[in-house]
């Protein structure tokens, strides 16, 4: 059995699909670049919003602890009483 050669026409034709298949797979792969770069972001997010969700369920759970109490005193500026202050200005 003997093939008939693909004709001048034939060629084009499938050189013009090979370059478009070739050109819509790196476009694809640039959006996935992308994508991936996005959702490794979105996961950063996650992370520091479960983190920060942790620290306000502890914060909730210890709210009658006097030592919780006392630091959230002190990130609030108060002092006890006949405690001085002092400010470090020169920063």
């Amino acid at each position: 059995m003997r093939f008939k050669r693909a004709g001048f026409l034939t060629k084009i034709v499938v050189l013009a699909l090979l370059i478009y298949l070739a050109g819509s797979l790196l476009d694809l792969r640039g959006r996935i670049q992308e994508v991936e770069a996005q959702r490794a972001a979105l996961e950063r997010q996650v992370t520091d919003q479960r983190l920060e969700n942790q620290q306000l369920q502890d914060a909730i759970e210890n709210s009658d602890d006097p030592a919780m109490l006392e630091q959230v005193a002190r990130d609030k500026g108060f002092v006890k009483q006949g405690e001085e202050l002092y400010l470090d200005v020169a920063n």
